[in-house]
């Protein structure tokens, strides 16, 4: 979370305004990662190291292949981030390739999901819809027993027959409809108390989960693919200050062009506001890095079906944010208009999932604080290794190398399949599956 914000943002000076939580989760740095359960863990998010793989079917080490260079790329980051109502088990991979040339271009940023279905997980959620079922059910029925008794037994006026789910239809919603279960579901390791299952049931879950969240790179050849120095992930809400009250005379209104029509509240999202055009300067850039700079740790943005934060007015923008018509202009001098600047708002054209052909969603961003953390870990963990001789001459054939290491580009959006498909290639449901998902990169400035 951020520090409270020290600036005077109203008129009174005893009023206390609480920054304002969003929809978005930051993921930040959190130590080094070195318990050798959680490196095979794959339901342990982080940053840099190799994989930990769901699928029991190790992918080939194509999957890092950078589509520039054809080298093998680092692992940048990854997530546990199973959707909430679902019974597969879902990381998400994403690779990044540190040579010069390469930066900057589509296909040097790869992002895949793996799936794993979970036979356990999927029976708990069995058991919890029945049992939505059967309270929806029920109210049905003393909705019904309730309206039969209120008839005229004299009346020969035959009632209509009641909706069948009744009020349980407002409350439960129908069969296949069901109150949300964020936490629990975002955790699949929380049981819930009222549960008859024993502390060994739970323990059996938990057990079950690591298992199938895990997998051993010992005799893997992905054990001698590059890495980062592997680093927790950790997730943490973001909050943003209120909006600044200065003190001027009564009626005085003062419009920020960076934050028009912001609103508060979480469900609220802070960038799915216009963007202006303009020719005097970047406002896009402009607001990426306002937004970024109440919390400069984060290396990673995720919302799930949420709107992204672009980095600047490039060609990826335009294709997410596109311009609209703009109005017509009369003809007659005696006419005269006022045109406002076009806005702009998120309408993406990004390619559907080329498995079930349903829409690609924004998932999440990668953030230039990333490639520092990156960096750092690594040359801290050089440092360890070599002697003051040995850095001596790592320096000096840096010097000399022409193909200069290292990332460079301002964030790297990934689009993921909304219905979250798990399919082989005859289109049918399959337990377990790799697939890749798009990846918009934007380049510095």
């Amino acid at each position: 979370m951020s520090p409270p914000h020290q600036e005077d943002w109203s008129d009174s000076d005893d009023e206390v305004l609480s920054d304002i939580e969003t929809s978005v989760l930051l993921g930040v740095p959190d130590g080094r990662l070195e318990a050798t359960t959680d490196i095979v863990d794959a339901a342990v998010s982080r940053i840099g190291g190799h994989p930990a793989f769901l699928p029991s079917c190790e992918p080939s080490l194509s999957s890092s292949q950078c589509k520039i260079c054809s080298n093998r790329s680092e692992l940048l980051v990854q997530m546990w981030c199973p959707f909430e109502d679902s019974p597969m088990d879902r990381a998400l991979y994403i690779f990044g390739c540190a040579r010069a040339p390469c930066q900057g271009k589509q296909g040097s940023v790869r992002a895949w999901r793996g799936l794993r279905h979970n036979e356990k997980y999927a029976a708990k959620l069995e058991k919890k819809r029945a049992a939505a079922k059967a309270k929806t059910d029920a109210l049905a029925r003393a909705e019904e027993k309730k309206n039969l008794v209120n008839i005229n037994p004299f009346s020969m006026k035959t009632p209509s027959n009641p909706n069948p789910l009744g009020l349980g239809a407002q409350i439960f919603g129908d069969s296949m409809s069901y109150p949300p279960q964020a936490k629990e579901f975002a955790d699949r390791d929380h049981e819930d108390p009222s549960d008859a299952e024993s502390e060994a049931s739970s323990s059996s879950e938990k057990s079950l989960l690591t298992a199938l969240a895990s997998v051993t790179i010992a005799e893997s050849p992905w054990k001698s693919a590059p890495s980062y120095l592997p680093l927790y992930l950790s997730t943490t809400s973001e909050y943003l200050p209120p909006q600044s009250k200065p003190k001027l005379p009564p009626g005085t209104h003062v419009a920020d062009p960076l934050d028009e029509n912001g609103k508060g509240g979480k469900d609220i999202s802070w960038v799915s506001e216009a963007y202006e055009d303009s020719l005097e300067m970047d406002h896009v850039f402009e607001r990426f890095t306002k937004r970024v700079g109440f919390e400069g740790e984060q290396c990673v943005r995720y919302e799930l079906n949420g709107t992204p934060l672009p980095f600047s007015s490039d060609k990826i923008f335009e294709s997410l944010f596109p311009a609209p018509a703009a109005p017509a202009l009369p003809v007659t001098k005696s006419v005269f208009t006022v045109v406002s600047t076009p806005k702009r708002t998120y309408s993406p054209s990004v390619p559907p999932c080329p498995s079930c052909k349903s829409k690609r969603v924004f998932e999440c961003q990668l953030m230039p604080n990333l490639i520092n953390v990156l960096r750092r870990g690594d040359e801290a963990d050089e440092s360890k290794k070599l002697t003051e001789e040995d850095r001596r001459h790592a320096v000096e054939r840096a010097l000399k190398d022409n193909t200069a290491q290292g990332m460079d580009w301002g964030t790297c959006m990934i689009f993921s399949c909304e219905k979250d498909c798990c399919v082989d290639k005859s289109g049918k449901a399959a337990k377990e599956c790799w697939r890749e998902e798009e990846v918009y990169i934007q380049t510095s400035i």
